[in-house]
């Protein structure tokens, strides 16, 4: 669904919205065991029950309603009930859905600044990709969600996506010629593994296995948990780890949810948002650890990229820079100098 269509959706929430402002209004009496919450709000999460963003969201939602003493219940909806991201930002933007997760790549189609954070070998590691998020660059981002009727809390953590592949190992851009590499549904990722000289096939993830079985495509690029998870290393057995994407997600509210909140409340949200990031971060380590140590015991091929050959691939995705990023050529340029 493209973000036309997304508002659309939004039209028919608008059916709705009266209903959901009810749900939040506001009460005047007071709290006790046996009352109803002052708020009652929405989070939507296309993940599982068990992914690490949905726990970060209950972890979120548990201690919302702790420190507020049962004030505010926030529901959170996993497995895409409330819509893909696309339609979900849309509804987050319009007022009809209170808070959700969602990546960088469904923010950039809305606000453009987040192109940036997407661009190959940004960070030199995750190390120094927290120091941007969590300082000063990483708040001005937030600060542009303000235009566009959303409030940025918190960033999680969604790994480094490496190449992999059927037939070859990859240590150079001479090795990715001309073989067919799945990219997510994005253009910007179509334009850079054409300019590094593959033929970039964009898939929807679930088609991914068939493709690689099939021969349709010659690899693919994700994280560890992504590939272990979908059983792609039964038929892309070479992983090159050059962590070539770091593409982090928020936590967002709805602006209009956001107004209704009394300063203390806003203070707690902020905190507890904070403080499920920091849980979800920890879920997402142990499981990428996790998945790339069973990925070993399968016998997976693994090359890792010295600094020098890392540093082929960054200067031949500098078009991409220009192309896709040239008006933000300061930005990126303090993001490479933060040490």
């Amino acid at each position: 669904m493209n973000v036309k269509k997304a508002f659309e959706v939004c039209i028919l929430v608008s059916l709705i919205a009266g209903a959901v402002i009810c749900c939040r209004r506001k009460e005047t009496h007071p709290v006790s065991a046996n009352t109803a919450p002052e708020y009652v709000l929405t989070y939507a999460e296309n993940q599982s029950e068990g992914h690490p963003t949905t726990q970060g969201a209950y972890r979120f939602a548990e201690l919302v309603y702790e420190k507020t003493n049962g004030r505010i219940k926030i529901k959170v909806h996993p497995n895409a009930e409330l819509g893909d991201e696309v339609s979900v930002i849309a509804q987050v933007r319009f007022g009809g859905i209170d808070f959700t997760r969602t990546s960088i790549m469904t923010v950039s189609d809305v606000v453009p600044q987040f192109n940036v954070l997407q661009l190959p070998y940004l960070y030199r590691s995750s190390e120094h990709m927290w120091k941007v998020l969590d300082g000063e660059i990483g708040q001005e981002f937030m600060s542009y969600l303000d235009d566009y009727d959303m409030k940025g809390l918190s960033w999680y953590d969604a790994g480094a996506r490496n190449f992999y592949t059927v037939n070859r190992k990859i240590t150079g851009v001479e090795d990715l010629k001309e073989l067919k590499i799945r990219v997510a549904e994005s253009n910007m990722m179509e334009v850079w593994i054409s300019e590094l000289g593959a033929e970039a096939v964009p898939l929807p993830f679930s088609e991914v296995y068939s493709a690689l079985e099939t021969g349709r495509i010659d690899g693919a690029e994700n994280n560890w948990p992504s590939y272990i998870s979908m059983s792609h290393n039964k038929v892309a057995r070479y992983v090159t780890v050059d962590e070539h994407s770091r593409i982090p997600e928020m936590q967002v509210v709805s602006k209009s949810t956001w107004n209704q909140l009394s300063e203390e409340d806003r203070e707690i949200i902020q905190e507890c948002a904070q403080l499920s990031a920091e849980y979800e971060r920890v879920l997402w380590n142990q499981q990428e650890k996790k998945s790339r140590e069973r990925m070993e015991r399968l016998g997976c091929i693994v090359t890792e990229l010295s600094p020098e050959e890392t540093e082929e691939f960054r200067s031949a995705s500098e078009q991409i820079y220009e192309q896709f990023c040239g008006e933000y050529k300061d930005i990126i340029d303090r993001i490479a100098a933060v040490d």
